[in-house]
């Protein structure tokens, strides 16, 4: 794979992160719509897995069958993902970031750490476009050391709870959806040759 393509599909990844993270907030039904947010999602879910992505086809027939106060009821069911706060905190700020005091989630809510790996992805991105070789490796590898570390650890039990809480049939949809796609967005995947070529020695 050509470095091109790999920010391509990098991009791709970091913007399923931001979308799927999206679906934790409180919806708005109109907002989905008028912007066609799911149309969007399973475009960029097709590449990666049409399995994937028929998960998506199924949370918007599921969104427009519900009313939104029956979306609202659904919604704010647990999303925290685990006993980790202080360590994801601590990862936060190594990366010069921190919680807006008016933001109202914990910072191992599955929005945050998904965004977190979107902010990630976006920093390896533009690293690469700025032929910053070491530094895009060293995104990359942060990233697996947050997703093998906090989001992969937490996501299946994650998912189940929250099907085991509601048969609102678009959060049961959408917790399929982001189970499978955290199996098939691992960081690091298909790096190029070329990269690790360009890149000098790397640190253990």
């Amino acid at each position: 794979m050509k470095i091109g393509d790999f920010i391509l599909k990098e991009k791709r990844r970091g913007d399923c992160y931001r979308l799927l993270s999206a679906c934790f907030y409180q919806p708005q039904k109109e907002i989905c719509v008028q912007e066609e947010f799911f149309n969007n999602l399973e475009g960029l879910l097709r590449p990666i897995s049409p399995d994937i992505a028929a998960h998506v086809l199924e949370m918007e027939n599921a969104f427009l069958k519900y009313s939104e106060e029956d979306l609202l009821v659904a919604y704010g069911k647990n999303m925290v993902m685990g006993d980790s706060t202080m360590e994801v905190i601590k990862l936060y700020e190594e990366h010069g970031l921190s919680m807006d005091s008016e933001f109202r989630n914990l910072p191992d809510h599955i929005t945050v750490e998904m965004e977190f790996m979107y902010y990630l992805i976006f920093k390896e991105t533009e690293a690469l476009e700025k032929s910053q070789w070491d530094a895009a490796l060293d995104y990359i590898k942060t990233q697996g050391l947050f997703f093998d570390g906090f989001l992969r650890k937490w996501v299946n039990p994650f998912c189940d709870k929250i099907k085991e809480g509601t048969d609102n049939e678009f959060y049961t949809n959408l917790a399929d959806c982001v189970s499978a796609f955290i199996e098939k967005a691992h960081p690091g995947d298909d790096i190029p040759e070329e990269l690790s070529a360009k890149a000098g020695p790397r640190r253990p």
